[in-house]
């Protein structure tokens, strides 16, 4: 993935043209060079790259009070929201909209009631409380049927489980059981003693209380489910895997026969558990982290039934916040987007109720979306781009020096068979068994489909892999890449200026959209990618002295980042972030390849004083261009497996060869990397 994903969970937790072929109108155009205003011509490229080729951006664009970062994919999300907003409203105009059952009707009133505030307020949390009744009155002897319950479609409690690709057998779906999430989502948070963790503790239990008290607890009570609750999540903390660990797909995949799982797991009813899910005939299921769920069986027996509840209740509150009161969504925003992340004001009402019918229903949006913004002619000139930096990547592992020919020979193999999504799915996904009511509130709406989604997913078990099924809709500003599909996506949503620019020269194209192609690619190889074979098996294609290599090398960039200092005493974690840095390195490196056999026989010109390499080099900057607050910084390092876009930068281009070439950056430049501490790896 280029991006962090932040998208709302349904269980409420939640070109480029260049080379081929352009329109009549461009090739009329000439095209355009970088931005000018978006440098600071007051810094030298060879001392600080980035603020070089962002400074100006920065100043232009300050951080507002809605915002914890805001930087050029900001703007790219942004953009999408207001064409979004204006589908949606000018939808409801729509006589499809009155008709009930139809897309538009669902979409149209999902955001009518996120937006009506009155009734929200009026409500406060009475929506909550069945949900809340059903927990204070369980009977926790049968607490198997009351976490069933929970996990169709309320929020994942003690543990979570789902039906995915079997990793070692990537055309079958099997069902996984993983770890728990965590009320401040990392587990460092609560592990770890310093002064800023200390402060998000100290206004995480604001929070928990907060929502106590709205749902009518006293200061007692309140209390209770504090200590309850901190006392749990830390325990889940010290058990569960390490963000590091979570990256690496082996440790994930222990595949365990039901029975087994039974006898190893006695003290929970799994056998209720997943009759009560509606699944019969289970006879296996990977388990994400053994010792997690080790911890889980020999944990339940010692807890209180008043522990039990406080925790299901709590994670059914917290999980509810965006579809309740003021009061709710302001307690929320009070933890997460001013303590954690440093922003000031929530975002205009509009942007929150607009984010659950664009994930809830989102490809009925999306089909709105690349009918209006999305010409077919995008499509078919970024599948030209995406063949090009293939033959680019091809040409790159011929080149490796540390890789042996059996293994180049099935690393072109994996390539070969790259599967290629662009703009949007061939079929779109059928909404018409959920329903949208006016008449019940918006967390009951909202909850319904929720458990619509959870048994969705529960029906894929025992069926085969559907790889033609997108896993980001066509709207989404990010693109992926799938190791258990070998296949690369790029939404229609990503393909806007600065990244897909039908009016810039080539250079500048393929330093921003051509990189991001790049580095999805590049993922199928990263130090996780690597890992799954050209069918998307979880198997080990390499040589042993191959795989050594690449460890070394990996290591190295681990170092290097390791290095970083993000904000005073605090570094950047290499090692989490090796994936997105591999990624970023090799986008890069391939990218320019592919552009400079674009380009062959072709004359290369300089725009505004810019050369093409210079172009190129600007234009994956800018990609990262961006102001973010302290808060954000700290919080994304614990959380966020990209590197912060600064060091997305900087950090990468030292080991760039033709970086330095291009803008004249000498040894005892700060920019400079001395040649025997540069890491190329594809």
């Amino acid at each position: 993935m280029i991006f962090e994903n932040n998208f709302y969970d349904m269980n409420f937790k939640k070109i480029l043209l260049g080379m081929a072929g352009l329109p009549m109108m461009a090739l009329a155009a000439i095209p355009h060079g970088i931005e000018k205003a978006n440098l600071d011509p007051a810094v030298r490229p060879a001392d600080d790259f980035y603020l070089y080729a962002c400074g100006g951006w920065m100043k232009n664009n300050p951080l507002t009070p809605e915002y914890s970062r805001f930087g050029t994919f900001d703007q790219l999300y942004e953009n999408a929201r207001v064409q979004l907003q204006d589908l949606i409203t000018n939808l409801s105009s729509n006589p499809d909209a009155k008709i009930k059952g139809t897309n538009a009707q669902k979409v149209c009133d999902l955001y009518s009631l996120g937006m009506d505030s009155v009734r929200l307020n009026k409500e406060g949390a009475e929506p909550l409380k069945p949900f809340i009744e059903k927990i204070e009155n369980a009977d926790i002897s049968e607490l198997a049927k009351l976490i069933a319950w929970m996990h169709n479609g309320l929020g994942a409690a003690f543990f979570s489980t789902g039906v995915g690709t079997d990793a070692k057998n990537s055309d079958r779906n099997i069902m996984h059981i993983g770890e728990v999430g965590l009320g401040l989502g990392d587990r460092d948070y609560y592990l770890e003693k310093n002064e800023n963790n200390d402060r998000i503790l100290k206004a995480y239990e604001k929070y928990v209380k907060r929502l106590m008290q709205l749902i009518g607890y006293d200061e007692k009570a309140q209390q209770r489910v504090w200590d309850n609750i901190i006392s749990l999540e830390t325990e889940f903390a010290k058990n569960k895997m390490s963000r590091e660990e979570r990256r690496d797909p082996q440790k994930r995949y222990n595949l365990k026969s039901y029975q087994e799982i039974k006898d190893t797991y006695p003290n929970f009813n799994w056998d209720t558990y997943f009759s009560e899910l509606g699944i019969e005939g289970l006879t296996e299921a990977n388990i994400s982290n053994p010792a997690f769920l080790k911890f889980i069986n020999e944990l339940l027996p010692t807890l209180s039934p008043q522990q039990i509840k406080d925790y299901l209740i709590l994670d059914a509150v917290s999980d509810s916040t965006g579809l309740l009161s003021d009061d709710f969504q302001d307690a929320s925003f009070e933890l997460y987007g001013k303590v954690m992340s440093g922003k000031e004001e929530q975002e205009p009402r509009w942007k929150r109720a607009m984010t659950v019918p664009n994930s809830m229903l989102g490809e009925a949006v999306g089909e709105l979306y690349v009918n209006k913004y999305f010409p077919n002619e995008n499509k078919e000139y970024m599948l030209t781009l995406v063949e090009n930096l293939r033959k680019a990547l091809g040409k790159h592992i011929d080149n490796l020096s540390w890789m042996s020919p059996e293994t180049k020979e099935k690393a072109h193999e994996k390539l070969a068979t790259f599967t290629v999504k662009i703009g949007y799915p061939d079929k779109w996904k059928d909404y018409s068994e959920i329903s949208i009511d006016p008449s019940k509130s918006y967390l009951e709406n909202v909850y319904d489909a929720s458990v619509w989604y959870t048994q969705d997913n529960y029906k894929k078990l025992f069926k085969p892999v559907d790889k033609t099924e997108w896993h980001m809709t066509p709207q989404t500003v990010n693109a992926y890449y799938n190791p258990t599909t070998n296949e690369i996506c790029f939404p229609a949503g990503i393909l806007q200026a600065p990244y897909f620019d039908l009016t810039a020269d080539d250079a500048q194209n393929y330093g921003a959209i051509g990189v991001v192609i790049g580095h999805e690619m590049t993922h199928g190889f990263d130090d996780s990618g690597r890992q799954f074979d050209k069918d998307g098996n979880l198997v080990n294609w390499w040589k042993e002295e191959d795989a050594e290599r690449f460890t070394k090398l990996a290591d190295a960039l681990v170092e290097q980042f390791n290095k970083v200092e993000v904000a005073p005493g605090v570094f950047a974690n290499g090692r989490f972030t090796l994936g997105e840095n591999i990624a970023d390195q090799g986008g890069l490196r391939v990218a320019l390849t592919a552009y400079l056999d674009s380009m062959e026989g072709k004359e290369m010109q300089d725009i505004d004083g810019l050369s093409p390499l210079q172009r190129f080099y600007l234009a994956y900057a800018n990609v990262w261009a961006g102001n973010i607050r302290e808060e954000e910084i700290l919080k994304r390092t614990k959380t966020d497996p990209h590197s912060l876009g600064r060091n997305r930068v900087n950090a990468t281009l030292k080991n760039i060869a033709p970086f330095f070439e291009a803008f004249d950056i000498k040894e005892g430049d700060p920019m400079f990397l001395p040649e025997d501490q540069r890491v190329i790896i594809w």
